[in-house]
């Protein structure tokens, strides 16, 4: 029997210079796909799958994020007095339970591993998920479920992994994979943004993980590694020598909303699928001579 995961933690202290201006005084996590934050994504697809505490690693100017998640009694006033009763319901609906989220601070940009470690205490000796608020993923069921499917079968570290263009692996982590099916096969290696011909694969970590708690030990310990900041996926190498890893090949589309071709992607794809503003969206699109192959 599995320890059962209850925990994600959400590192979102990062700064956003791709997204500036921006992002000078507003959180990345907090730029909009449509009318929803990307950090609401990212705890919707937590919940989802299950998940009963949500652990936000937050640096300097992120206060609106927890603001986003508590509520607001004034804006709730408003909107019931107006009778703007489904805008209301929308945000009872976002709302997490009381108690059921707590902050943690990454005092200094040290890197992705960092940000996992102080949320140790908050975590405790619990296996965890690890969700990138950057990468927005749209299917019939989330990435989280998914690998938290086959978590239930094998137990140990998950990595979610999506297959990319060979020649582009040299931008990502990439796995070596063993046996077994695509929801839940061995992961056997990986390796940090390796040169094409040097690749064990072309399935590359996109930015969601379940972790074992004796990942926090070694990230203690971890030295910085690529761009001067503890990395996790060095971390990862490993406890993949103390305990199995398995990959889930997710069914599903990717939007690396972290860079600006992909945010604009993902906006576009997710106000198509929006039975309310579909038609007018179309509409302006074709007044401007695109989208016409779109029905």
């Amino acid at each position: 029997m599995h320890k059962r995961v209850r925990t994600a933690v959400f590192p979102v202290a990062g700064l956003g210079t791709r997204f500036l201006p921006a992002t000078k005084a507003m959180p990345k996590e907090m730029l909009t796909v449509v009318d929803r934050p990307l950090i609401q994504y990212a705890v919707d697809e937590a919940r989802e799958a299950g998940i009963e505490h949500l652990v936000f690693v937050t640096g300097r100017n992120k206060g609106v994020i927890e603001d986003h998640f508590d509520r607001q009694f004034e804006l709730e006033k408003t909107l019931e007095a107006r009778g703007k009763n489904d805008a209301l319901r929308e945000l009872q609906k976002d709302l997490p339970s009381a108690g059921h989220t707590s902050f943690t601070r990454q005092q200094e940009p040290l890197g992705l591993g960092h940000a996992v470690w102080c949320a140790r205490d908050l975590v405790g000796d619990r296996p965890f998920a690890l969700l990138l608020p950057d990468m927005l993923f749209k299917g019939e069921k989330g990435v989280l479920k998914q690998m938290m499917e086959a978590y239930e079968e094998t137990g140990g570290n998950i990595i979610a992994v999506e297959e990319v263009p060979h020649e582009t692996v040299g931008s990502y982590g990439v796995i070596a994979r063993g046996e077994g099916p695509d929801n839940g096969f061995e992961v056997t290696g990986m390796v940090e943004k390796p040169k094409p011909e040097e690749a064990p694969s072309n399935l590359i970590i996109s930015g969601r993980y379940i972790l074992q708690p004796e990942i926090f030990n070694l990230l203690a310990e971890q030295t910085t590694g690529a761009g001067g900041e503890i990395q996790i996926t060095d971390a990862m190498q490993t406890l993949m020598s103390q305990q199995k890893f398995h990959g889930v090949k997710y069914e599903g589309q990717s939007f690396d909303c972290g860079s600006k071709i992909g945010f604009l992607t993902a906006n576009v794809v997710y106000a198509l699928d929006r039975d309310d503003i579909r038609d007018g969206f179309l509409a302006e699109l074709h007044e401007l001579g695109v989208g016409r192959e779109i029905t």
